[in-house]
């Protein structure tokens, strides 16, 4: 597989994105956000999704430049149609909204209606934590890319719908940052571009039976993914569907629904608390960050190395992938050379 720095991705995204005709300062954050999810060890929310972005603003789904349009407001909440514009660009401009009005208020909630894939939703939660605020998102698919069957079921009925909680400690913050599908799609697609067959357990074909073939999610008729959860999957297709229903129902955009159109697109909700404002700062900061090294230090099972909190792993990942490259697999490499060429961007080598 190819291995680039990040350096050399984010202006190779960045490149496509201009010629696409995004603006510069727009291009940078969305190749920016990308990449980093690379870094993370997120390939899932990588490179792969420029595809996907540049496609979506070729055909008029996607607005490059689009306006931040507040709906509603009050003290506490904001209401935002965004235009269809990139997604990463109207999220980040609706939690640097929200930021200050929880340092004013104690919290502070918003959502996002036409709005294009926001990306990693951690990548939120680490902003939010370093201004030492607490973090709860999710988003659906805007009505489409219903991939979760419910169990039982054999068509899918709602999204891979994700939850997203940061909290901040005296040291790294803890992100917990998880589909409540058994697995994110786009790591069924990294799977489907390499050639490769997934784990037993991911996924449904469309007659509701157990395969190891990705394909069953990009042709018709489709499959679908397990809910997490294993045996109990219940319980993650549960959280799916009440986050499904939180989006939708309090942005003004749709749940998921039959029919919708494939918009490239994310509901978004942001939930912000500031740490300060409830028992105060310092207890709250002596007490999760007790609490997370009481956990790292937990006696080790037969076999164990090391026990880690929701975070580690992906600051783990950036650390070696900033040291030694990114991979990107042949596959999604092969696509990404092929818009660039349609873009006349030059592929770094």
């Amino acid at each position: 597989m190819p291995t680039f720095s990040a350096e050399k991705l984010t202006a190779f995204a960045k490149a496509m994105f201009l010629a696409a005709g995004v603006p510069e300062d727009e291009a940078t954050r969305v190749a920016t956000s990308l990449v980093l999810a690379n870094l993370c060890g997120h390939d899932s929310h990588g490179m792969i999704r420029v595809i996907q972005y540049v496609d979506a603003i070729k055909d008029g789904r996607l607005k490059p430049g689009a306006p931040f349009n507040i709906v509603k407001q009050t003290a506490a909440v904001m209401v935002v149609d965004g235009g269809w514009g990139l997604g990463m660009v109207q999220a980040h401009r609706l939690l640097d909204r929200l930021i200050p009005r929880a340092e004013g208020l104690g919290l502070a909630a918003g959502t996002l209606k036409n709005c294009g894939h926001i990306g990693r939703l951690g990548e939120y939660a680490e902003t939010a934590a370093a201004r030492k605020m607490a973090f709860l998102a999710t988003v659906n698919n805007h009505g489409f890319g219903r991939g979760v069957a419910p169990p039982g079921g054999k068509e899918a009925r709602i999204g891979t719908n994700p939850l997203c909680v940061g909290i901040p400690t005296k040291g790294d913050p803890v992100v917990l940052d998880i589909g409540t599908s058994v697995v994110a799609e786009g790591k069924v697609r990294v799977a489907f571009n390499k050639g490769q067959q997934v784990p037993e357990g991911w996924l449904l074909d469309p007659q509701g039976k157990p395969t190891t073939d990705p394909g069953v999610l990009y042709k018709e008729p489709r499959g679908s993914i397990l809910p997490l959860g294993g045996s109990q999957a219940y319980k993650g297709f549960g959280i799916g569907l009440v986050l499904d229903m939180l989006v939708g129902g309090f942005s003004g955009a749709p749940c998921s629904t039959p029919g919708a159109p494939n918009m490239s697109g994310n509901a978004v909700f942001f939930l912000v608390l500031d740490i300060d404002q409830f028992t105060g700062a310092e207890h709250f900061l002596r007490e999760v960050s007790g609490l997370a090294d009481n956990i790292k230090n937990c006696p080790k099972a037969d076999g164990a190395t090391e026990i880690l909190v929701p975070g580690d792993p992906e600051r783990r990942s950036c650390t070696q992938r900033r040291q030694s490259g990114i991979p990107l697999d042949d596959g999604t490499w092969k696509q990404l050379t092929t818009l660039a060429e349609r873009l006349k961007i030059t592929v770094p080598g």
